[in-house]
């Protein structure tokens, strides 16, 4: 009670310091917000593979304007390498697989079904190391994280030699923090 009357006296005829009170609060509470609220907000996807033109699959009858569809992907695509999504802490972490496909000559990074946990800035990585740890210099880019949950592709540059990378790395820039990463082994 004493410190109740102690802070009424202490902002009592002092708009500066109500002031200034009042927006500490709200800075505080917009930090707050911002670092946990990515923990509770998911986000979902249900991105099909892409559709291939009929003759990349190898179907010399097929008109060039024909594309086969992304429900029977298998006809052309292939899976060049897989992985899991693993467990970091109980903060940082994922499940699901992480898969390499190649759909006639170009080639896709495929999150399928995973749920991964949220936080702010996250960006997804191909890494020339495994067990979750990469460099910028070696590591290739590439993009922003689409969803926490569900199914989503990013396209490798046709440049890029994919036997090359070790790992799938999901990483938060904001905080430097590992969030999951899926070591890739060649399909069988």
């Amino acid at each position: 009670m004493r410190s109740v009357a102690r802070a009424s006296r202490f902002f009592a005829g002092h708009p500066g310091r109500t002031a200034a009170a009042l927006l500490t609060a709200a800075v505080f509470s917009i930090v707050v917000w911002y670092l946990a609220s990515p923990l509770f907000v998911r986000t979902y996807s249900n991105e099909a593979l892409p559709s291939i033109p009929a003759a990349a699959s190898g179907d010399a009858g097929a008109q060039p304007t024909a594309v086969t569809t992304a429900a029977d992907p298998s006809a052309a695509a292939r899976v060049v390498a897989i992985g899991e999504l693993g467990y970091v802490d109980s903060i940082h972490n994922g499940k699901g697989p992480v898969r390499i496909v190649d759909l006639g000559g170009r080639r896709f990074v495929r999150f399928e079904e995973v749920m991964l946990t949220n936080a702010p800035d996250v960006h997804v990585y191909l890494s020339r190391e495994s067990g979750g740890k990469w460099s910028e210099d070696t590591s290739l880019y590439l993009g922003a994280l689409k969803a926490t949950n569900g199914s989503f592709n990013y396209e490798v540059p046709a440049t890029a030699d994919t036997s090359s990378y070790q790992s799938v790395v999901v990483w938060c820039r904001a905080f430097r923090v590992l969030i999951s990463w899926a070591d890739l082994r060649p399909s069988p």
